[in-house]
């Protein structure tokens, strides 16, 4: 590995020193999602002890490519910046087939978004700056390193955790767990828990190798190459001189035999041709479409790979795993400051359940089409793959990844129904989209930088009536003036108006999690109130 991985040395909790702890939220794992939900729930003002048995960051670069909206995400929890400095920004991604390229695309063509489709970042980095801002809240996160999780009570109010550290065992209690601990997950284990889904047979083959070379920033994947015949291959850029290559290997592929470093380079040289690379990190992996059943038993829930795990063929993982934080984390700030009703975690598990399953059925389909299991949906393959070089509608039917996407949550049990005549826009449930704004400093701004974790009313042309403590901003197509003590800001390039159909008078209602709630085309105080109820769970009190 040429990153300098840094050891955490362990810090003895109060627990050991006769001073037991009760968490609000207690988090298990330091991953991406974990320390994500960390930094999520600091910023709402709500304690956790995060637990990891380890003391550094990932080993390998693990997941690499983190969608748009995962940044938007990021960029709340105030780590997108540094992310997109140290990242591969990529938009392009090119098809083969064989020796020839089929088709390319580009996945965000029209302009006006602060963050880019994706970028490639190694996940140690992300590990890395998410620890830095978890630092920034020392008395709402407490990170724990060398603390591994041996054994779990459950009861209606809480859990009780069973904690092994380098200077001996503690019972720490916490009023919700959350399980944060990947595909190998320790709480899934102590709770009996097991995934539904399918493991297929293929195995493939990681690797990352480190070399100079003018590959452009564009994501390149090759059914059949002439280098690794009859296969698949995928080829991507990140930071530092580093490229990730996905060989697909066959079912009957010897894992420990295909990962030694003298069988790998061979396979590398084909790719790359005679020029110098040293390997940096080998794995052989099988695609995996699995979850849990349910996502919350009682005081327990469970996001990213414990939860759910999918082929790395599409960036769902990683990504999904920071949506499922982005869904939870409000969530469980406004249960714990009594702002909402218990009942109010059970749409976790009804929302980011759909937003599982949209991930597996992609990978699945993904796998099929890759790695085709019968005569016909082989030949069903070669066909779209020869039309698509001509064809555009056979572009749709070519799957070498359905890249990441948010979850619409339309029609679930959080979003209301329109007021009649609001067409177009975001439906109930959609993801806000950014779009540029002049403030009322007349400086250049983001949309999504306006809307940070809290209920927020977006009206059109004016204000309108709110109730008591909710925030608003009024979009307007003139000069920003906020002499009046409400906040306006400018459509600068009119894409808000495009992208919301938002007509003079109308209003959306916007979840802390930048999910449109309701949407009003004359909108009330009550109606509004009404809306925040029923996100809140609060309709019958």
């Amino acid at each position: 590995m040429r990153y300098q991985h840094q050891r955490f040395p362990f810090v003895r909790p109060p627990d050991l020193n006769g001073r037991p702890t009760r968490a609000p939220v207690l988090i298990v794992g330091a991953g991406p999602v974990g320390l994500a939900l960390a930094v999520d729930l600091a910023l709402r003002g709500v304690k956790s002890v995060l637990l990891d048995d380890g003391d550094t960051v990932s080993v390998g670069s693990r997941a690499i490519c983190w969608s748009k909206r995962t940044l938007e995400i990021f960029d709340r929890l105030g780590v997108a910046s540094r992310m997109v400095a140290k990242g591969v920004t990529w938009r392009v991604g090119r098809l083969f087939h064989r020796d020839k390229e089929v088709y390319n695309f580009d996945l965000l063509p029209e302009p006006g978004h602060k963050h880019p489709a994706f970028i490639n970042l190694q996940q140690y980095y992300v590990e890395e700056y998410l620890i830095d801002r978890a630092r920034d809240f020392p008395e709402l996160i407490d990170l724990r390193f060398k603390s591994k999780l041996v054994d779990i009570e459950r009861a209606n109010d809480g859990v009780t955790a069973d904690v092994e550290t380098p200077e001996g065992h503690y019972r720490l209690e916490a009023d919700w767990l959350v399980a944060c601990d990947g595909v190998r997950s320790t709480v899934r284990g102590l709770l009996g828990l097991g995934f539904v889904g399918r493991t297929f047979e293929e195995r493939f083959l990681i690797t990352d190798i480190k070399m100079k070379a003018d590959f452009p920033s564009e994501r390149w994947f090759w059914f059949e190459p002439p280098f690794h015949s009859g296969q698949s291959a995928l080829l991507h850029k990140q930071p530092d001189d580093v490229y990730r290559i996905d060989l697909q290997l066959g079912p009957e592929a010897d894992p420990e035999v295909e990962r030694r470093p003298e069988n790998v380079r061979p396979r590398i040289e084909a790719i790359v041709g005679d020029r110098p690379f040293e390997i940096d990190w080998i794995s052989v992996y099988t695609f995996q479409c699995r979850r849990l059943e349910r996502f919350v038993h009682g005081r327990v829930v469970f996001a990213g790979d414990s939860a759910h795990i999918v082929s790395p063929f599409g960036a769902r993982g990683g990504n999904g795993g920071i949506q499922d934080v982005d869904n939870l984390a409000w969530k469980l700030a406004a249960i714990a400051k009594s702002e909402a009703s218990e009942s109010l975690i059970a749409t976790y598990d009804e929302e980011r359940i759909r937003g599982a399953d949209e991930n597996i059925l992609n990978s699945a389909r993904s796998t099929s089409f890759m790695t085709p299991k019968s005569q016909m949906e082989r030949i069903f393959r070669e066909e779209a793959l020869a039309m698509a070089a001509t064809e555009p509608f056979a572009r749709r039917l070519v799957n070498s990844g359905r890249l990441s996407l948010p979850c619409l949550l339309d029609r679930l049990s959080l979003q209301s129904e329109d007021d009649p005549g609001f067409l177009g826009g975001l439906a109930p449930g959609s993801p806000c989209l950014d779009a540029p704004i002049i403030d009322n400093l007349g400086n250049r701004a983001w949309l999504l930088n306006e809307i940070l974790g809290h209920f927020l009313v977006l009206s059109f042309g004016h204000p309108v009536d709110v109730p008591h403590g909710v925030a608003q901003l009024t979009v307007v197509d003139g000069p920003a003036d906020c002499a009046d003590g409400h906040t306006r800001v400018q459509d600068a390039d009119g894409l808000i108006a495009q992208r919301y159909g938002g007509i003079p008078g109308a209003a959306y209602l916007l979840r802390p999690d930048q999910h449109v709630a309701a949407r009003f085309v004359k909108p009330t105080a009550e109606k509004i109130a009404t809306a925040i109820e029923r996100v809140l769970g609060l309709e019958a009190a």
